[in-house]
């Protein structure tokens, strides 16, 4: 396997990237100053998945909703019984996996035997065994976590603001399904899940830390096995999305000490991938940065008349075909945090934007991707997730540094829309 290597003049870093024989994407950072080394192998596969076309036949394949989270859990039954979280604890590694909307992932860490715990990651994701009789134990495993994320505040105010932006994009749905959709998942759907989105074409894994080049590559090779590639990419099918938002509000009651709100606005600039998306994922946190960052006068506005406190912060999630900006907190006086910052945003909107803040964060958002570097768990799970949107994470300054404040302007009058934003509310019972 060619393994091509490229150094960062920015950075000093070095990453040695190829594509196997099976169609698997590979990247490694070495990072041999640090004492613990971490892999994440990925599959661009979510909970978004229930409607697609395997690649060479006609007819859609519809799933039940969560079933990506409960191939997940499933892949860690092993078909002689063992436990392969054991087997991570014989050789020293902490193991892990997850399943957000567009992907799934399994992971490990490990000061020592790195080889010896690659290998068993490599070898359980690619051995599928699931039964009747162990799919239906595992619902009531998975009805337990469903009922957990009903109970959380936090968790039902994300999606109640997300349902409040969408109409039609399955972003909607909750991760893990519902108690009536997972009660359709047989063995049978998993495997025609897993024989679909597990396919190495579709799938990416990443190391970052203490490694030996050569041997980590000698692993991999041996460690993967036989997967016929696709010649053609999985047709995922979603209902087209209107521009207009569902509903500019939501409000529920649960056992909260205070009221919680989160304010955001549904991004309609879609259909981009590659540096085309990471510009303008890096425009609007530079822009999240200078509106509502602790510098920003609407903070200091809010902050100051008691309106919000710490728990205050910003995000803005994104991918090629979906993406919307959020504010949460705490707050006993949601609604008029809701008007203060709308009346705010027509003021700068008729005042401008100040090139100096521009200039500052940009700056910040820099400092950011160079601390990243820092944390090995975190930039190799960011380093995946961007892969799966055909983004150079490494390559991240060539784009960075291509932004001007025209771009800003631009991209605030764009997004910054009153009637693209909502408010969610979780009050006291």
């Amino acid at each position: 396997m060619e393994m091509r290597i490229t150094k960062s003049d920015i950075t000093g870093e070095t990453l040695y990237s190829g594509v196997h024989a099976s169609g698997l994407g590979i990247y490694m950072i070495p990072k041999n100053e640090y004492s613990s080394a971490y892999a994440i192998f990925g599959t661009r596969y979510g909970s978004v998945d229930s409607d697609f076309i395997v690649p060479g036949q006609t007819e859609v394949t519809h799933v039940p909703d969560g079933i990506a989270h409960y191939l997940e859990h499933k892949m860690f039954d092993q078909p002689d019984g063992s436990n392969v979280f054991d087997k991570f604890s014989k050789y020293g590694g902490s193991a892990n996996a997850f399943t957000s909307f567009n992907m799934t992932a399994y992971l490990f860490t490990a000061t020592n035997n790195f080889e010896e715990n690659l290998q068993t990651l490599l070898d359980y994701v690619q051995s599928p065994y699931y039964t009747e009789e162990t799919v239906e134990k595992e619902r009531g495993i998975i009805g337990q976590e469903i009922k957990m994320y009903d109970d959380s505040p936090g968790w039902k105010l994300f999606f109640n603001f997300v349902n409040c932006l969408y109409k039609e994009h399955p972003i909607k749905k909750e991760i893990a399904g519902t108690i009536e959709s997972i009660s359709h998942i047989t063995a049978d759907y998993l495997y025609k899940c897993y024989n679909t989105f597990y396919n190495l074409t579709n799938m990416a894994l990443v190391i970052v830390g203490n490694i030996d080049i050569d041997r980590t590559i000698a692993v991999i090779e041996s460690g993967i096995k036989n997967n016929k590639p696709f010649d053609e990419p999985i047709k995922r099918i979603h209902k087209p999305e209107p521009p207009e938002i569902a509903t500019n509000y939501s409000e529920e009651s649960m056992a909260v000490a205070t009221p919680m709100f989160m304010i955001g606005w549904k991004d309609n600039d879609t259909d981009k991938h590659g540096s085309e998306l990471l510009k303008k994922e890096i425009e609007i946190t530079i822009l999240l940065d200078m509106l509502f960052g602790k510098g920003s006068e609407i903070y200091k506005k809010l902050y100051d008349m008691g309106l919000i406190n710490s728990s205050f912060s910003v995000d803005y999630m994104f991918q090629s075909d979906y993406g919307f900006t959020s504010l949460d907190g705490e707050s006993r006086e949601s609604q008029k945090v809701y008007d203060i910052i709308m009346d705010e945003l027509c003021r700068v909107k008729e005042q401008g934007l100040s090139e100096a803040d521009f200039e500052r964060e940009k700056k910040v958002v820099w400092g950011h991707y160079i601390r990243s570097h820092n944390d090995i768990e975190d930039y190799a799970g960011t380093f995946l997730q961007f892969s799966f949107m055909d983004i150079d994470y490494f390559n991240f300054y060539d784009v960075y540094k291509t932004i001007s404040f025209e771009d800003i302007k631009r991209r605030f009058q764009e997004h910054f829309r009153s009637d693209r934003a909502a408010l969610s509310v979780i009050k006291p019972i």
